[in-house]
Protein backbone atom coordinates (compact mmCIF):
# COMPACT_ATOMS: atom_id res chain seq x y z
CA UNK A 1 0.00 0.00 0.00
CA UNK A 2 2.69 2.33 0.76
CA UNK A 3 4.95 1.49 -2.47
CA UNK A 4 1.10 2.16 -4.74
CA UNK A 5 0.75 5.51 -2.71
CA UNK A 6 4.43 6.72 -2.90
CA UNK A 7 4.30 6.31 -6.34
CA UNK A 8 0.90 8.01 -7.21
CA UNK A 9 2.75 11.08 -4.83
CA UNK A 10 5.44 11.30 -6.83
CA UNK A 11 3.43 10.51 -10.14
CA UNK A 12 1.37 13.70 -9.39
CA UNK A 13 4.16 16.10 -8.18
CA UNK A 14 6.21 15.08 -11.60
CA UNK A 15 3.06 16.23 -13.48
CA UNK A 16 2.85 19.44 -11.59
CA UNK A 17 6.20 20.32 -11.85
CA UNK A 18 5.72 19.43 -15.89
CA UNK A 19 8.89 16.97 -15.30
CA UNK A 20 10.18 15.33 -18.75
CA UNK A 21 10.05 12.02 -16.97
CA UNK A 22 6.33 12.45 -15.73
CA UNK A 23 5.35 9.84 -17.89
CA UNK A 24 7.91 7.40 -16.87
CA UNK A 25 6.78 8.20 -13.12
CA UNK A 26 2.99 7.38 -13.96
CA UNK A 27 3.90 4.14 -15.52
CA UNK A 28 5.62 3.28 -12.35
CA UNK A 29 2.89 4.22 -10.10
CA UNK A 30 0.19 2.53 -12.86
CA UNK A 31 2.52 -0.80 -12.40
CA UNK A 32 2.30 -0.13 -8.71
CA UNK A 33 -1.13 0.21 -7.99
CA UNK A 34 -1.72 -3.15 -10.68
CA UNK A 35 0.39 -5.03 -8.20
CA UNK A 36 -1.75 -3.58 -5.22
CA UNK A 37 -4.93 -4.39 -6.48
CA UNK A 38 -3.66 -8.04 -7.92
CA UNK A 39 -2.78 -8.71 -4.48
CA UNK A 40 -6.09 -7.90 -3.32
CA UNK A 41 -4.27 -4.40 -1.07
CA UNK A 42 -6.88 -1.84 -2.92
CA UNK A 43 -10.20 -3.00 -4.90
CA UNK A 44 -9.70 -2.83 -8.27
CA UNK A 45 -12.22 -0.24 -9.15
CA UNK A 46 -9.81 2.03 -6.62
CA UNK A 47 -7.04 0.36 -8.65
CA UNK A 48 -8.97 1.71 -12.30
CA UNK A 49 -9.56 4.77 -10.99
CA UNK A 50 -6.29 6.37 -9.66
CA UNK A 51 -4.41 4.70 -13.17
CA UNK A 52 -7.16 6.46 -15.04
CA UNK A 53 -6.79 9.96 -13.16
CA UNK A 54 -2.94 9.63 -13.27
CA UNK A 55 -3.61 8.72 -17.51
CA UNK A 56 -5.93 11.74 -17.94
CA UNK A 57 -3.46 14.40 -15.87
CA UNK A 58 -0.92 13.37 -18.15
CA UNK A 59 -2.42 13.60 -20.72
CA UNK A 60 -3.34 17.63 -19.73
CA UNK A 61 0.14 17.97 -19.22
CA UNK A 62 1.31 16.87 -22.70
CA UNK A 63 -1.53 19.14 -24.85
CA UNK A 64 -0.16 21.77 -26.59
CA UNK A 65 -1.92 24.71 -25.09
CA UNK A 66 -3.91 27.04 -27.69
Amino acid sequence: RTRATRSVRDAREAIADGAPDAADAVREAQSAVDRAARRGIIHRNTAARRKSRLARALKALQQPEG
